[in-house]
């Protein structure tokens, strides 16, 4: 039995600390903030509740993996999930409006017909056929598995089978989903529809690859969800899980540095000057942190290097006066009418004049005063350190209009969350928000491994491997349980 100490309380460390737990260690969580969950906070004021961070949740089978490995009680048990559906509504840049159901490939293919068109359904379905065959190459690898030692194979493997362009005299593929919506899609709103995904990252299509086709591909295949109360909610439960397996926390214990003995990681010191032994370390924290608290490079030559680069989010919560109506879709996607542009400003690190923005208006009955109210939510991507806050929100709050009628009138107040914000509640440097591993691009999308130069010292969470978003995040604990427990031979979960 191991004594593990694990820095950080976000989602991948809270699923590694059960895990670990589980399998006989004891375990001890150092949280520099005063509460658990990471990203995954909510924000209360005047009865009205809102989640800070992501809002649904995609991939709900690593989370229910999770708690069949660590308890009695199923994950239905301790939240309640109710499917988003439609999973999904887009008001796109020339006023044509599509609702995608849940979970339902034939669905969504006839959602599109009936809405853009014969031509456009075939061209999308065309596409998610393809896209099913990227994800069937690419899930083990970067999702499943800890990181190849030969990890170049998929830095230049591309996964996604692009169909063959002919430019002039030359015939290509798409290398960047960009390419795959020109060439492949065509029409502007399937286009907007496939980039959006990769935007919601802070990913840039122009330069994302193709691979990226992932991404809508699980949506469509796996399902969103919704946490009844928020979630917050699944922090919560994740939270009490690790109680139950007698994982003990520590709450304004900020980590500054980490302890070495004999070559490897043997525990930490705190910022009070308390120094706690350790036989491992599992990190959740950025790479620029954590190499502070090791003072010293963490990956070596021929090694995926850690990635530090990553867009932010500006979240504006809106408190409105009169009910929520129904049939009210939980989440719209209202796209900016100039992509081109967004996309020059966010790259250039500036604030869109005409942003892409979520809104969402989940049914929750937990969130609001009464029913005579309704909380709301719009998100939009935001480069770290960019001035004009509160005028990028009035923006934001005119492209969501577009999707709720009447939206200025019921305004009752709103509150601005900025990548500052994000920064202070996750310790991500800038607030940046890590985007999932994606093969090809010469390995820039993959994330660092969850092992390191130093032994005993682990990493877990959206930057290291498979990289962010709420499935990566409970993959990552999967893996580093995986690793810590069956050595270095553990070939993934199963």
């Amino acid at each position: 039995m191991a004594r593990i100490a694990v820095i950080g309380a976000g989602a991948g460390a809270l699923a590694a600390a059960a895990r670990l737990a589980v399998a006989g260690h004891r375990v001890a969580v150092y949280e520099r903030t005063e509460t658990y969950g990471g990203a995954l906070r909510r924000r209360e004021r005047d009865g009205f509740a809102f989640d800070t961070g992501p809002g649904l949740l995609p991939l709900p089978a690593v989370y229910r993996d999770l708690f069949v490995k660590t308890g009695r009680e199923p994950l239905e048990e301790c939240v309640e999930l109710v499917q988003a559906d439609p999973s999904s509504h887009h008001v796109f840049a020339d006023g044509t409006e599509v609702s995608l159901p849940n979970a339902s490939r034939a669905g969504v293919v006839s959602a599109v017909e009936e809405a853009l068109g014969a031509d456009a359904a075939r061209r999308w379905g065309d596409f998610l056929v393809r896209a099913r065959e990227a994800w069937d190459r690419a899930r083990r690898p970067l999702l499943e598995e800890p990181l190849w030692p030969n990890w170049e194979v998929l830095a230049g493997r591309e996964p996604y089978p692009a169909v063959p362009h002919r430019r002039l005299l030359r015939v290509r593929q798409a290398a960047t989903l960009a390419e795959v919506g020109e060439w492949e899609l065509r029409d502007p709103r399937l286009r907007a529809l496939l980039e959006s995904h990769a935007l919601a990252f802070g990913l840039d299509p122009r330069t994302t690859p193709a691979s990226a086709a992932v991404l809508p591909y699980m949506e469509h295949a796996f399902g969103t969800w919704y946490v009844r109360g928020g979630l917050r909610e699944l922090a919560r439960a994740m939270y009490e899980r690790c109680l139950a397996r007698r994982v003990e926390f520590r709450f304004g214990a900020e980590v500054t540095a980490v302890r070495e003995k004999d070559g490897r990681a043997a525990g930490v010191e705190l910022a009070d000057g308390t120094a706690v032994e350790a036989d491992l370390v599992v990190a959740g924290v950025g790479p620029g942190p954590l190499e502070r608290m090791c003072g010293t490079r963490l990956r070596g030559e021929g090694e995926v290097p850690a990635r530090r680069d990553g867009a932010s989010r500006t979240t504006v919560l809106l408190a409105l006066r009169g009910a929520r109506p129904e049939s009210t879709p939980h989440r719209t996607v209202v796209h900016t009418r100039d992509r081109a542009a967004e996309l020059d400003a966010l790259s250039g690190g500036g604030l869109p004049s005409e942003p892409t923005v979520t809104v969402l208006r989940p049914d929750d009955p937990a969130l609001v005063p009464d029913a005579g109210h309704e909380a709301v939510t719009v998100t939009a991507v935001a480069p770290p350190g960019a001035d004009g806050a509160e005028e990028f929100a009035e923006r934001m709050i005119t492209a969501a209009a577009r999707a709720v009628p009447d939206l200025r009138d019921r305004l009752l107040w709103h509150e601005v969350r900025t990548p500052e914000d994000v920064e202070r509640e996750t310790g991500a440097e800038g607030g940046a928000v890590p985007a999932p591993a994606l093969a090809a691009a010469d390995g820039r999308f993959l994330h660092a491994s969850n092992t390191t130069r130093l032994p005993g010292l682990f990493t877990v969470g959206g930057w290291s491997h498979p990289g962010g978003g709420l499935p990566h995040a409970g993959m990552s604990g999967a893996l580093v349980a995986g690793l810590v427990v069956e050595g270095p031979d553990f070939r993934g979960s199963q």
